[in-house]
Parts: structure tokens; sequence; C-alpha cells
């Protein structure tokens, strides 16, 4: 669990709920149901028309990705390449295939069950580069989508801020449906900004690092395997991973 992730939506409500506080607010002030979905509802409705229903939908299952990352590990994974390498040292590319069989994770099978078919190590590259690449590519384009409702939010928040004011407007004469109107106005705006700065934008980055992270964690997978498959030594091989996790 990325405990970092809650203690920044923590500390970034709390900041502006304890401000409004101290400023003598009250929290009820700042809770009113319209104006929270006017900005919700219009954000998700804008994100999801400007955005394709793949990519829509991958972004919202990604959101997990904010407090339980992938498990993409530099030591673990550079530990696992290590056995490999010794595996095959010892019994050959051939020593892999029960061990590809019983391998977890889909992407490192597959480099795996290449290096057990003989595959000239360029090939190997290619292929798996082309899988990293892809995928890395759906994954950035579907933390796109949390930037988008970061820029569709306070603009939304300030529809809702002016359709409050024309309800203000259409009830001067009654002065007991002021305060509900100029309530949604003031607190759509709010609304709009602070979900934007303090949840999809954060948001957003977070997923960006780590479909960066997952990336590169991939990349050092597929130079272990290449080494593997040109016969160095496991020594060798850690010593040069190393480099792929040491100032991570």
């Amino acid at each position: 669990m990325d405990i970092l992730s809650l203690i920044g939506v923590v500390l970034g409500f709390a900041a502006i709920i304890g401000g409004n506080f101290l400023e003598g607010g009250h929290v009820n002030a700042l809770v009113n149901g319209p104006a929270a979905l006017i900005v919700m509802g219009g954000t998700l409705g804008a994100a999801a028309l400007q955005t394709p229903k793949s990519v829509f939908l991958r972004a919202m299952r990604m959101f997990i990705w904010v407090v339980k990352p992938p498990q993409d590990d530099f030591e673990v994974s550079l530990k696992k390449i290590l056995d490999w390498a010794s595996t095959a040292r010892r019994n050959g590319l051939l020593g892999l295939e029960k061990i590809a069989a019983n391998e977890p994770n889909q992407y490192a099978r597959k480099g795996l069950q290449l290096l057990v078919d003989g595959k000239e190590p360029e090939q190997i590259r290619l292929y798996m580069e082309l899988e990293l690449t892809s995928r890395e590519r759906r994954n950035l384009e579907a933390a796109k989508v949390y930037d988008a409702m970061g820029g569709y939010a306070p603009t939304i928040g300030i529809i809702g801020a002016v359709m409050g004011l024309i309800h203000v407007m259409g009830n001067l004469a009654d002065p007991s449906m002021l305060g509900s109107g100029i309530a949604v106005a003031f607190v759509s705006t709010i609304y709009g900004v602070g979900i934007a700065n303090l949840f999809f934008i954060p948001i957003a980055n977070k997923l960006r690092a780590y479909a960066r992270h997952e990336s590169h964690v991939r990349e050092m997978l597929i130079e272990g395997l290449l080494s593997i498959a040109e016969g160095e030594n496991p020594r060798s091989i850690g010593e040069k991973l190393k480099g792929f996790y040491e100032d991570a």
C-alpha cells in the first residue's frame, strides 16, 4: 500500500478544512450536495466524452495504483534474473522451461519462453520492447484522463457558481432563497478548484510515475534476459543490472 498517497489526501483536505475552521467557518458550510453533483457529474461527463471507451475504462482500473502500486520491484526482479541465469548456466536454456511455466508475471513468462524457444537476442529484444512500449503508451494515455478531469473541474465549478448566482438573481424578492443559491455558487468553485489540485492532477502524475517505473523495471528484465541468452556469468549480470536501481 502506498501510505504516501493516503497521507497526501488526508493532509491536503485537512489543511483546507482546518484553515476554514480557524477562520471561524463551519464544516457544514463546505458540504453542498448540488455543488458536488454539478462538479463531479460534469467533470466525469466531459472526460468520458473526450476519451475513447477503452482508455477511459483503463484509467478507472488504474485508479487502484494510487493506493496499491503495481508489484514491480527492482531488487525482486534482479534476484529472479540471477536465479534464471544460474539455472541456465547449469542446465542450459531448456532448464528454464519449468520456471517459465510457473512464473506468475506474464511479461517475464513471455521473455523466458522466448529464451527456451531459442530465439536470437535481437528477436527477444524486439518482441519484449514492442510490448513494453505499447503498455507504457496505454498507461500514459490513461493517466491523461485524470489530467483532463483536473482541467475540466475548475471550469465546471465556475459553471456551478454562475448557476448559483442565476438562482440568487431569480429569487431576490425572496430572501429565504438567497442563502442556498449563494452557497452553491461559492462552494461549486471551491469543489472544482480543490478536487482538481488535490485529487485529479496529483493522481495523473502518480500514475505516470508508476507507469514509467514499471517500464524501467521491464527494461532491466529485457537486459537480463539478453545477457542470459548470450551466456554471461550471473555475477557479471548482477553487476551490470544494479545500475538500473541504485539511484532509483
